[in-house]
């Protein structure tokens, strides 16, 4: 297991290169993270809904995702609520209190999955959630060190030196756990070094000296790893700055952003400034605004005119793409009994399209064209859109999908279009740049490299390998 002392870590790029090295030793390896709250979703081949990140360890693993690799997933609906999804398939929206209370019931879930993929790969490797010691959440933690303990699985604690304070959130984490969750601890990881290494001394033997625990490495901060994050914070770190772009693209940032990986291509292409903005001062001149997702699209249609950004978008004169909840935005009405339940609430009135949320939700795969160029991706949304005289763009498994004026206003359910080369480049306007796919591929052999450079994987294999074994039936002996 490959715990953190706090959200934002490294965790889930530290999986997905553990899962790249390990398949480059020829091991048949799989993720597994019992709970993610996260509102970047994506879609598996049966319409299963997981976290991306999941979804992105199992490409670094060279399978196919699956559900039972993420059983649960939590998407914030508010400041105290969330949608939870569980094996793929939407329950329902629960306060927190609630969900704590229903979380006991939920351990059959996560074990049942875990020892599914143990049956079937060689090394499962878990993911925790948040941090490892949060004592308020200990007694009902499935997703960390509890369920570590239950499965017989060491684990590892990364911590975030360019942060500042890695040694006492390290040494924190381990001294505030019980002793049988402690004695789970088997190595630190010191992630996100930039400088000398020198420079930290005899501080990592000094940590250990004090609990016992060793630093099994101490990785540097590798730029540009930004593709298939999981959590907003990562928003906070600004993209790449291009000053001779020739495409300035500016991304709204709604409290309730969803899936804003959809904008990772973006990020890649040279040609392409991307820039998230909150406010109607940081909205300038840009040649495209993105409206993209959102997990509250009435609440957050609400914050964007209370901003006064949709008045700012309008008179821009920029092109205008909404994605899921930003195309919903666009149309004329939403009617929302479900998600907001604030009934009929009037659009942007830029698109001929009406919304109505059906408590049914839509998770699948779609492949089709769009202006003339092939393109996959998925959809994750409870609501229903209807066209009126906005002309569709888009042909998805053979139906008409989409809506756009002919001039401005564009948009689509699709998620993970841009990924398309021919297509982004296409609705750029610009030359088709380097193939997304590739970049990914080359971030994900980047980790790798990191890892097998500067991690220590003669103890990771050990720690591996004194994992409990399993019975015929996927649980730990012993």
């Amino acid at each position: 297991m490959v715990c953190g002392t706090a959200s934002d870590v490294g965790k889930s790029v530290i999986v997905a290169g553990l899962c790249r090295v390990l398949v480059r030793q020829g091991v048949a390896v799989a993720p597994f993270k019992a709970q993610n709250m996260s509102l970047n979703a994506a879609v598996t081949a049966d319409g299963s809904e997981i976290g991306r990140a999941q979804a992105l360890q199992a490409v670094a693993a060279g399978i196919e995702p699956e559900a039972v690799m993420n059983p649960i997933l939590l998407k914030p609906t508010g400041e105290r609520s969330s949608q939870v999804v569980v094996l793929g398939r939407a329950l329902g929206e629960l306060e927190a209190a609630e969900y704590h209370r229903a979380k006991e019931g939920l351990w059959d879930v996560v074990l049942d999955s875990l020892a599914d993929l143990r049956r079937r790969f060689d090394v499962v490797l878990l993911e925790g959630a948040g941090g490892a010691a949060e004592i308020n959440l200990l007694d009902r933690d499935l997703v960390n060190l509890p369920l570590a303990a239950r499965a017989g699985v060491p684990a590892i604690v990364v911590g975030d030196i360019d942060r500042g304070g890695v040694f006492a959130s390290l040494f924190g984490t381990v001294a505030l756990l019980p002793d049988d969750l402690r004695s789970c601890v088997r190595g630190f990881v010191v992630n996100k070094l930039r400088g000398d290494p020198a420079l930290l001394g005899d501080a990592t033997a000094d940590l250990e000296r004090r609990c016992g625990v060793p630093t099994l490495g101490v990785l540097p901060h590798l730029a540009g790893i930004t593709i298939d994050a999981e959590d907003s914070l990562s928003l906070d770190q600004p993209p790449p700055q291009r000053p001779g772009a020739e495409v300035d693209v500016a991304v709204v940032r709604f409290p309730r952003i969803s899936n804003f990986t959809d904008l990772d291509p973006l990020v890649h292409e040279p040609a392409v400034q991307v820039r998230f903005v909150s406010a109607r001062r940081e909205l300038g001149r840009p040649d495209l605004v993105v409206l993209p997702g959102s997990k509250a699209t009435v609440d957050d249609l609400r914050w964007l005119r209370g901003t006064g950004l949709d008045q700012a978008i309008a008179e821009s004169g920029a092109r205008v793409l909404g994605i899921c909840g930003g195309f919903q935005m666009m149309g004329r009405a939403i009617h929302d009994d479900v998600e907001s339940g604030a009934g009929m609430v009037a659009g942007l009135g830029w698109l001929d399209i009406e919304t109505t949320f059906h408590p049914e939700k839509v998770t699948a795969g779609r492949r089709g064209t769009a202006l003339g160029h092939a393109v996959t991706g998925y959809e994750i949304h409870h609501g229903r859109v209807g066209r009126g005289e906005a002309v569709p763009w888009l042909t998805l498994d053979g139906e008409d999908e989409g809506a756009t004026d002919g001039g401005r206003h564009w948009g689509t359910s699709l998620h993970g279009l841009f990924e398309a080369d021919a297509f982004r480049a296409a609705f750029l306007g610009i030359a088709q740049g380097a193939s997304f796919a590739a970049a990914r591929e080359h971030q994900l052999d980047a980790m790798a490299d990191l890892l097998e450079a500067h991690l220590d994987l003669a103890a990771v294999e050990a720690l591996i390998n004194s994992a409990a074994p399993t019975t015929a039936a996927g649980t730990p002996v012993g």
